[in-house]
This record gives structure tokens, C-alpha cells and sequence, in this order.
């Protein structure tokens, strides 16, 4: 049978923890009993520096469940390396690890149909959306427009997928490899290779609490898909340049045209319009050359992903990534 561990990563989630380790309790009950999954299986819970009662209600749980285990980080070091944290922990003690949130809008229906995709041969199965009827309008708005944002700008990773999948020990073995310092999970784990499959997720609101990814935070991702994984955007400005100079050439004909035939005014409004814009593509196109030129300056340094400062379960676990 599976060893499975559920990495959920926690940012200020005190409102839905109880509720969360209640349904995953039921779940890992039922996949036992079917045999499905080893009476060992766990759940990681990893505390990404909640400023609220999160870590208390975490070792609660680790203490009256169980199942229930928790990995306390030293600070806040994001979503996608809280997920890594969890992920480079449990795969020392599982067969395969299962990443979702901890509010469980992902349809944890769905974590049986990946274990058994997974007892097929499948070392990367995938949540994909079927239905966001659970989010707001905005939130699926926002994030359709960043799923078609990444596409086009080449970045290659499952649609509509977030951070619900199962990975098994081998493909976490793998991903281990990875030394980069920013992390894009949604387009690294596709470049493992691994067989893969899907399962369809239908989403759910959240039962209390509000959603930790802001529009703010969905755009640094995006932003950080997009400068991680494609050059693109340093092309877009090689051929805006280019356009530009083709441009120049139509407008240098039409000033000598102008001249020739003394139909030369003076405008300032088009001068200045040029300035502003030729400016601002200036300053734009530095901007982007910045992104990339400063997770250079960030991969150089090396610097540890996270800090654990504290682990409740079964082992020892290596302190720093």
C-alpha cells in the first residue's frame, strides 16, 4: 500500500485548520479501510510564519491526530516555497506527496482518484479545474487572463492547474535537483518528464477565512512564471525596437517630403507625444531587462529557501534547503 503524505501550506489559517484536518481525517480513514493507502500516511502542515494562532492549533491537532504533523517555519517565505519546504521533508517518509492548500477549495474527492493513477504507474498526476464556480468573479477572471498571460509568453505548464498534484518519491528525488532560488512550481514540475496523468477539480468556496492570493501576489507569480521560464519578453522588446526603427524610417521620408515641398510646421504636440512615448518604452524595456538581471543577482547568492525551526513528526528533517 501508498505511504501518502498531504502538504498543506498555512498562512494565517486558524479560521479553517480544525475543519480542514476534520475532512482530511474522514478521507484518510475511508482510503485505509479500502487499502489504498498505509495506516502510516500523514499530514503535513507547513506554518509559513502566521502572525495569528495557526502553529498553536497546529500542534494541538499534532498532538489529539494522529495524522497530524507540522513543520514550523523560522519566517514567511512565500506559497510556492512553503510548498517546497513540505514537499523536500516528506518525501524522506512517503511513497508520494500530495500538495493542497489548506482552506481545501480543491476537491479532495479528487486525492483517491490520484492515488489510484498513481498505483497505475503515473509519478506526477495533476488537479486541473473543471469548474471555479467557487471562486469570486474576479478571482476567475484574474486568473484565466494569468494562465493566457503565461501561454503567451511561452511558458509551458498544465492549464488550469495550480498547486493541487501528487508527486511520487521518485519525481521529488528529481525536483530536489533544482537548485534555482525562484520558484515556479506550476512550470518546474512539467520538466521532470515523469509520466504524468490528470484528474478534474472541481473548486469550492472557502468555508471561513478570505483567499491568501490577492491580485497583487497572482501578479508577482505570473511575473515570476513568465521571467523564470521564457526569454520572451527580452524578445518582444528586440522586435518593438526593430518596429520602432522601421517606423523612423516612414517618418524621416515624410519630414524630407515636408521639407522639400515647404510644408514644414513646427509641432510641438507630436514632439512631445514621440518623447513620451519612446520614453516610456525606454524606461519598460529596462524594467523587464531589470527583472531578469535581478534574479541573477538572487540564483548567485545561494541563499536557503527556508528555515525550519521546528518539526512535529517522524523523523529528524534536514534544517535548511
Amino acid at each position: 500500500m501508498t505511504k501518502l503524505c498531504i502538504v498543506s501550506p498555512c498562512y494565517n489559517e486558524e479560521a479553517v485548520l480544525n475543519e480542514a484536518a476534520s475532512k482530511l481525517t474522514v478521507l484518510f480513514n475511508q482510503l485505509i479501510s479500502r487499502q489504498k493507502i498505509s495506516p502510516d500516511s500523514f499530514i503535513l502542515y507547513v506554518n509559513d510564519g502566521s502572525r495569528d494562532r495557526t502553529w498553536q492549533i497546529i500542534q494541538e491537532l499534532h498532538r489529539s491526530n494522529p495524522f497530524v504533523c507540522g513543520l514550523n517555519l523560522a519566517h514567511n517565505v512565500g506559497h510556492q516555497n512553503a510548498i517546497m519546504a513540505g514537499m523536500m521533508t516528506a518525501r524522506h517518509h512517503a511513497d508520494a506527496v500530495i500538495t493542497i492548500d489548506a482552506d481545501l477549495q480543491d476537491d479532495i474527492t479528487a486525492i483517491e482518484q490520484m492515488v489510484d493513477k498513481f498505483a497505475e504507474g503515473n509519478d506526477i498526476v495533476y488537479g486541473v479545474k473543471v469548474s471555479r464556480q467557487g471562486d469570486s468573479f474576479a478571482k476567475r477572471t484574474t486568473a484565466k487572463m494569468f494562465y493566457r498571460l503565461q501561454e503567451s509568453m511561452g511558458v509551458k505548464s498544465v492549464y488550469n492547474h495550480a498547486d493541487f498534484r501528487l508527486m511520487s518519491k521518485r519525481a521529488l528525488n528529481a525536483l530536489s535537483l533544482y537548485k534555482e532560488r525562484n520558484l515556479y512550481l506550476r512550470g518546474l514540475v512539467p520538466m521532470l518528464g515523469f509520466p504524468s496523468d490528470t484528474v478534474p477539480d472541481i473548486i469550492s468556496p472557502r468555508f471561513a477565512g478570505e483567499s491568501k492570493y490577492t491580485l497583487g501576489k497572482m501578479l508577482n507569480l505570473a511575473t515570476d512564471g513568465i521571467t523564470s521560464f521564457s526569454t520572451k519578453p527580452i524578445s518582444l522588446i528586440t522586435s518593438l525596437g526593430l518596429l520602432g526603427l522601421v517606423v523612423s524610417f516612414f517618418v524621416l521620408i515624410y519630414i524630407l517630403v515636408s521639407w522639400a515641398t515647404g510644408h514644414v510646421v513646427s509641432g510641438w504636440s507630436s514632439i512631445m507625444l514621440s518623447l513620451w512615448f519612446i520614453g516610456s518604452a525606454l524606461l519598460l524595456s529596462i524594467g523587464i531587462v531589470g527583472q531578469y538581471i535581478g534574479k541573477i543577482y538572487i540564483e548567485v547568492k545561494q541563499r536557503p529557501l527556508y528555515t525550519v525551526e521546528e518539526y512535529l513528526g517522524v523523523d529528524a528533517v534536514p534544517q535548511q534547503k
